[in-house]
């Protein structure tokens, strides 16, 4: 999420740089200087980034998808309740997502031993080796986004990135941001 979000500034970053002054052209390029903005232009980069790398390598994944292969390698005996809670969705959305990934015979469930309601996730031998050829061809992506800053600069990026999120763990989760459903006038009145 991290890189995600610093390859979308920088890439703004580079598009500013190259607009000439004063053109309409140049207004609307103008990276936003608010936290907000810079967030979902960061991740609108990254996102964009992690969709080339795919279609490149002909994977047919799409970024949250790798991001679940990469969490399940690196967390052996994860469950799917856990991995919802880490990626911050749902538990439908989650299911859905394992889903496919199982039709793509990347990953498999297995009844948790001490909790029978569980499911841990594994990467089948296929999944691992998907892994294992892309995740460095995926950090190298997300370094090209981070090039553009020397390496203290990179750390020092990351490591902010990393402290903001974690001071504003409250508005992480499923849902978190979305706006309540619209209700008509004639739902919201109560009768008498």
């Amino acid at each position: 999420m991290f890189l995600i979000l610093t390859i979308r500034i920088l890439n703004i970053s580079a598009m500013a740089k190259t607009a000439r002054p004063g053109t309409r052209t140049a207004a609307a390029h103008r990276t936003p200087r608010h936290p907000i903005g810079l967030a979902r232009r960061l991740y609108q980069i990254a996102t964009a980034v992690a969709a080339e790398v795919h279609q490149h390598e002909e994977t047919g994944l799409r970024h949250l998808e790798f991001g679940v292969i990469v969490r399940i390698h690196d967390t052996p005996g994860l469950d799917q309740n856990s991995l919802a809670e880490w990626m911050a969705l749902d538990r439908t959305s989650i299911s859905a997502l394992v889903f496919r990934l199982e039709q793509q015979g990347l990953v498999e469930r297995a009844v948790n031993g001490a909790d029978r309601r569980a499911r841990v996730l594994r990467l089948t031998r296929a999944g691992r080796a998907l892994h294992d050829r892309m995740r460095t061809k995926s950090e190298a992506a997300q370094q090209r986004i981070l090039s553009v800053l020397a390496p203290a600069e990179r750390r020092a990026f990351i490591d902010m990135l990393t402290r903001v999120i974690e001071a504003n763990q409250a508005y992480v989760g499923a849902g978190a941001g979305r706006r309540p459903p619209i209700r008509h006038k004639a739902e919201r009145e109560v009768p008498s």
